[in-house]
């Protein structure tokens, strides 16, 4: 299912990639073979590979319409992007733009890009290659980032010992951006249209974001690379490698799991595999999850 409706809120996905990642105990910091066996037979085929032995992952943005606007929430790897040492992102050609094409909405129709944080997978089409120059993808969207995330990255790009692919997700795919004035960089919160709270849900990355959603009774949370996987709804305490501060990650994820509990609203990662969200209850282990329900 990639449609979903939340109150008077549309929200579609609009797929990059979806397929094996990487293997699972290379993936997740606190991995224990004896603990994932556990979860194996409920994590395949959806969001496990047992024939590779990988997580499978979806790569997808969300196109959310409140009824003023569209709005985009993060923006995937995007093409011809040169990502040395990161495979699976490294100079893509995909299909992206045909595909929000086929959710109704051109890049000139976006009103406003939401990125929750600043990785490779979350930025890409902020920005396509023109003319051999890197300029705006969405040129009439303002482009909402959190000034911690992006002063953290523009501080990376500029240090010598820094990936050359990290500096490149900056120089390629933000700065553009920043340099012509498309960005609005905010300080804690943000809000938009009286249904988009923006919240600080730091530990991934130092400025990562969840964006909640509440239209009429019906609430959602974009909730970008707090979970990774379904199995950290079980298994909060588990990070994945690129969590840059751990205890704080783990301490969000459960945060936002709570929050899902409490309320009703739907998780809506960016990175599960089918059916792509689900709802969360609390149970007196922790969280389990309900793929079953959906908002329709």
């Amino acid at each position: 299912m990639n449609e979903f409706t939340i109150g008077d809120v549309r929200v579609h996905r609009v797929e990059e990639m979806l397929g094996p990642a990487a293997p699972a105990k290379d993936f997740f910091r606190e991995y224990s073979e004896e603990e994932f066996k556990r979860h194996e037979h409920w994590l395949a085929p959806n969001f496990y590979d047992p024939g590779s032995g990988k997580l499978v992952t979806s790569v997808h943005s969300w196109l959310v319409r409140t009824g003023r606007h569209l709005v985009l929430i993060d923006c995937c790897s995007g093409n011809h992007k040169p990502r040395p040492g990161m495979a699976r992102y490294d100079m893509l050609n995909t299909a992206y733009l045909d595909r929000l094409k086929a959710s109704g909405a051109t890049p000139e129709d976006i009103d406003y890009v939401m990125c929750t944080h600043l990785h490779v997978d979350h930025v890409g089409w902020n920005t396509r290659l023109a003319s051999g120059r890197w300029v705006p993808t969405f040129p009439n969207a303002k482009y909402i980032f959190s000034r911690q995330e992006h002063d953290f990255w523009c501080d990376m790009a500029k240090e010598e010992a820094t990936q050359q692919a990290l500096k490149n997700v900056y120089n390629d795919s933000v700065l553009p951006v920043v340099e012509t004035g498309r960005a609005v960089l905010f300080e804690d919160t943000y809000g938009l249209d009286d249904c988009l709270t923006v919240l600080p849900a730091p530990g991934h990355t130092p400025g990562h974001v969840r964006i909640d959603l509440k239209s009429q009774d019906q609430s959602a949370v974009f909730c970008g690379d707090v979970l990774h996987s379904p199995l950290q709804i079980v298994l909060p305490h588990w990070n994945s490698v690129f969590c840059s501060n751990p205890g704080q990650a783990a301490q969000t994820r459960r945060d936002v799991l709570s929050h899902c509990a409490e309320t009703d609203a739907l998780l809506m990662p960016i990175h599960f595999g089918i059916p792509y969200v689900a709802h969360i209850r609390s149970v007196t282990s922790g969280f389990e999850m309900d793929f079953t329900r959906t908002h329709r």
